[in-house]
């Protein structure tokens, strides 16, 4: 039987794989936002779509950052555990 770190790498592990329940919740708050979004769109001008564009693009940026981030961080404290739990000292670089 493969390994964890196999499997994963065989990519039958899929870390950004949302649970059910909070895929649900998601998908009802990103609708909300799309409709909101919609709406200030509609209501702009013409020259003020294009700056909501950039908007839109700038905040997809940085939530995409903060993610890898979070996920990074997220691993190294995984990591971590799995050190202490073995008696290892750890490095205390999160």
């Amino acid at each position: 039987m493969p390994g964890f770190i196999e499997e994963f790498y065989y990519g039958n592990i899929e870390p950004q794989e949302l649970n059910r329940e909070f895929r649900a919740e998601l998908n009802q708050k990103l609708n909300k936002i799309l409709c909101v979004q919609k709406e200030l769109r509609d209501a702009l001008p013409p020259e003020s779509k294009e700056l909501l564009a950039e908007y839109d693009k700038l905040n997809l940026d940085l939530l995409t950052t903060c993610s890898a981030d979070s996920f990074t961080r997220g691993f190294r404290i995984g990591s971590e555990f799995t050190m202490d739990t073995f008696g290892r000292t750890s490095r205390n670089n999160l």
